[in-house]
């Protein structure tokens, strides 16, 4: 008799394998190649042991619901091999997805019970976020934390303890290393977008695929943002990011960008809105705070162009430099000299 996936389901490893095949022991990422499925199985309190809190329902952000998932590889830099290509193949290759979350144990036995959130899927703009945690060894390595997604039309059995914990202490981290691209299939275009259709995380809820126009932008950002790093370094000037924890929130932020040489931090936007320009300067200001840097760091937003001019004044009266993409290099730079 096979298993029937009904989000809210209690069950085993081993009930969904000899339903649907699949390994037992092969990790949190387990394929059914005779199925075409990957379960995926989640603990968000086995990173909580080695020190951090990245697994778990995040805040909804433009794009809806979000659940955060770490790789596998438990000490040393992870790969983008075995179980995370699994999870990352997804993207081009037809699998559905099917996320788990532990359930405690069973009475009397270390047999391990899971509950079946529901069908999801790998963001297919930006699969996964690098951040950097420690191993089973102590030591701070870059991880994967995948971004998964509600499938159109899942209904997803969410409980408040599926949260991403808040953190154990407040840290920063400097991100001075850069990996290479992961080989993977090119992510087919999407199409037939919809408007986001979502509710609170602590009720089941539906959601329909990603508005198409958000997508445009957040590449658009990250292109930019790449874009203008290397620019930079062709310039001469090295460059880093940092990973931010504070003790008692979920997650982790990450400032898009800091140039060493200049000692400036900057923070980029797909669209030069004024509501854009607005949350950059928010995040400027709270980043700042937690950095330990020379003094005299200088502030900058990064736009692919020109805002109005009464953004321009506003960026102005915060003494906040404004670079903007052009056809042909980088409007802006060099900043100006602090105080000019």
């Amino acid at each position: 008799m096979t298993l029937d996936l009904v989000p809210g389901l209690i069950t085993t490893r081993e009930e969904v394998a000899a339903s649907y095949g699949g390994s037992v022991y092969s990790g949190g990422m387990v394929p059914a190649p005779n199925s075409k499925m990957v379960f995926v199985y989640s603990d968000p309190a086995a990173g909580q042991k080695h020190g951090y809190t990245f697994d778990g329902w995040a805040e909804d952000d433009d794009f809806g619901p979000l659940y955060l998932y770490t790789g596998a590889g438990a000490e040393g830099h992870q790969q983008m091999v075995r179980g995370n290509k699994v999870l990352l193949d997804t993207l081009t290759n037809g699998y559905e997805v099917h996320l788990f979350v532990s359930n405690g144990k069973a009475p009397g036995k270390k047999l391990v019970m899971q509950r079946y959130v529901g069908r999801v899927v790998v963001d297919a703009v930006e699969p996964y976020e690098e951040r950097w945690a420690p191993g089973s060894d102590k030591v701070m390595r870059r991880v994967f934390v995948f971004r998964l997604r509600p499938a159109e039309g899942a209904t997803m059995d969410v409980a408040e303890t599926d949260s991403v914990l808040p953190a154990t202490q407040t840290m920063v981290v400097e991100l001075t290393e850069k990996p290479p691209a992961p080989k993977t299939a090119k992510v087919p275009a999407q199409t037939g977008a919809k408007d986001k259709k979502t509710e609170q995380h602590a009720t089941a809820q539906t959601t329909a695929n990603i508005p198409g126009g958000a997508r445009t932008v957040r590449r658009r950002e990250g292109q930019l943002c790449t874009a203008f790093e290397e620019f930079l370094i062709a310039a001469g000037h090295k460059t880093k990011s940092f990973q931010i924890t504070v003790k008692g929130e979920p997650g982790a932020f990450t400032p898009d960008l800091y140039d060493v040489t200049d000692n400036a931090l900057y923070e980029a936007k797909g669209l030069a809105t004024r509501n854009n320009v607005r949350m950059a300067i928010g995040q400027l200001f709270d980043y700042r705070r937690h950095l330990d840097v020379p003094a005299g760091l200088r502030l900058a937003v990064l736009l692919p162009g020109e805002p109005t001019a009464d953004v321009r004044a506003l960026l102005d009266a915060e003494n906040i430099a404004l670079v903007t993409q052009t056809t042909d290099g980088f409007a802006g730079f060099p900043l100006p000299s602090a105080g000019a």
